[in-house]
């Protein structure tokens, strides 16, 4: 503006005084408001382009606003996406834990009703899924076991009290009988055949004794139809005893 008043101001030095034969306005007042006028027409413009150029920038701003709104909302769809296949697993998942724990009851129902009606071969008596036999003959600690292994079975191990108050009272009358229970391989170490440590012991007082006449006693038997569950004793393997064979299949 200051620039546009310098040179109104310069074209008045140049004419003074208006021509007093002139009615209408002077050329340098003509030139002084074409001066103004295309000012304010630049002015104008500047303006206009300034207007222009903010719109631009505010709706490339809205524009990026509106973009990055979307990708928040794509975001939160793919979240919520997610969540909703988390939950429908979790769901799945705990509808196969329960089918699974439903299986497992009637699986072990089965296997309790199987070994209710499990049946034993004649002479044989059943106990806890498994069956048991007393030979009539009588021999050898070794031979009973080569009978027992001859029936598909072997000599009785007797690994818990309810075992042992079924042995103790297997027969009425009082009988000595071979069980699955040496210290031959080494004396004083008692092992049952299956291999497995002695840790229930029913000795009778005073036993094991290894006290044979000359011949250490190196095999277990056990004496049924006592009350009394204290009923193993050791002699020598070589003794004729009877045997108790145990079918676990």
């Amino acid at each position: 503006m200051e620039e546009i008043y310098a040179n109104a101001e310069r074209i008045k030095s140049v004419n003074p005084r208006p021509s007093t034969n002139q009615t209408g306005p002077s050329s340098s007042e003509r030139t002084f408001h074409g001066v103004v006028i295309l000012s304010l027409g630049l002015l104008s413009v500047s303006l206009l382009a300034g207007l222009i150029g903010l719109g631009v920038h505010h709706y490339n701003s809205v524009q990026r606003s509106a973009a990055e709104l979307s990708s928040v909302r794509a975001n939160l769809t793919d979240r919520q996406a997610t969540d909703d296949k988390i939950s429908f697993l979790t769901e799945e998942r705990d509808q196969l834990n329960a089918s699974l724990i439903k299986m497992t009851e009637e699986l072990v129902r089965l296997q309790t009703l199987s070994k209710q009606m499990k049946c034993c071969p004649d002479d044989w008596s059943l106990f806890n899924a498994a069956c048991y036999f007393l030979s009539r003959n009588t021999g050898p600690w070794e031979n009973g076991r080569m009978d027992c292994r001859a029936r598909g079975a072997d000599l009785v191990v007797i690994d818990s009290l309810e075992k042992q108050m079924f042995m103790s009272n297997f027969t009425k009358r009082k009988t000595q009988a071979w069980i699955g229970l040496t210290d031959e391989a080494h004396e004083g170490t008692w092992i049952w055949i299956d291999g497995s440590q002695l840790t229930l012991m029913y000795w009778r007082e005073g036993q094991p004794d290894n006290k044979g006449d000359n011949k250490p006693e190196n095999c277990a038997h056990i004496i049924t139809g006592e009350k009394n569950l204290n009923n193993w004793n050791d002699l020598p393997c070589e003794n004729n005893l009877s045997w108790i064979c145990e079918k676990k299949d």
